[in-house]
């Protein structure tokens, strides 16, 4: 029999190692699977009860993209939901719009699903956990100065549509606790206690979540409320 070349056997210990490299792969990937939390894992299902992770917003970008997909999601979270008709005028657009189950006051105001969802992970998440950290309280209302208007930014004549304008923007401006302490951004966001705390990590919470986040930071215009849109860009003011 003809001995192997050493050009064969290099390959062959190349390629030796190559497998175990692939099964030490397999290994660690199992491992991981197995101990990573899910919010950390791209492909472990998306639940809106499970805390903000490293694969939170692939999850939610891709939910957000498939209109089934994000009712799935909402129902999943035990998130009630009315679908909307579709509005047209001119550039704006309820397209995808739904009412949905949350502490916004005034109710169930019409929103793009993937808003609902992203505001229901924002609640849950953010909001809830930062009330019991930080004012040893439980929220009972959200309080919004609206989320659909058909209108460019700023209403100025011009100007590129509004997120509002196709229902993909909500504007926060309190909220309301159990304990019957009402709090503002307009009187509490710059404040150094627990309730100003509380506005500040709400506001970096949904910097996580949301495309633009604009408040008292970023103009007068704001000075009353965060602005929560689904931009494709990111700012956090």
């Amino acid at each position: 029999m003809k001995p192997a070349s050493p050009q064969a056997l290099a390959l062959a210990e190349i390629g030796g190692l190559l497998l175990d490299a692939a099964l030490a792969g397999l290994l660690l990937l199992a491992l991981v699977d197995r101990i990573a939390p899910p919010q950390d894992l791209a492909w472990k299902p998306f639940s809106i009860d499970q805390p903000l992770g490293l694969a939170t917003e692939g999850k939610l970008a891709r939910i957000s993209a498939d209109p089934a997909a994000c009712r799935a999601a909402l129902r999943a979270g035990a998130v009630a939901f009315v679908d909307q008709p579709v509005r047209e005028d001119g550039f704006c657009s309820t397209r995808d719009a739904v009412r949905a189950q949350s502490r916004l006051s005034p109710a169930a105001p019409v929103m793009t699903c993937p808003l609902a969802l992203r505001y229901a992970v924002w609640e849950r998440q953010v909001l809830e956990p930062a009330a019991r950290r930080l004012l040893d309280n439980d929220l009972v209302r959200i309080e919004h100065l609206g989320t659909y208007a058909c209108r460019t930014i700023y209403g100025r004549a011009g100007e590129r549509p509004s997120q509002h304008a196709s229902a993909s923007a909500l504007d926060v401006s309190g909220v309301r606790l159990k304990d019957g302490r009402r709090l503002t951004i307009a009187g509490d966001f710059r404040k150094d206690g627990p309730e100003g705390r509380f506005l500040r990590v709400a506001r970096a919470g949904a910097c996580d979540l949301f495309g633009a986040v604009l408040g008292p930071d970023y103009n007068a215009a704001h000075a009353d409320h965060l602005h929560l849109d689904l931009s494709s860009y990111r700012l956090c003011r």
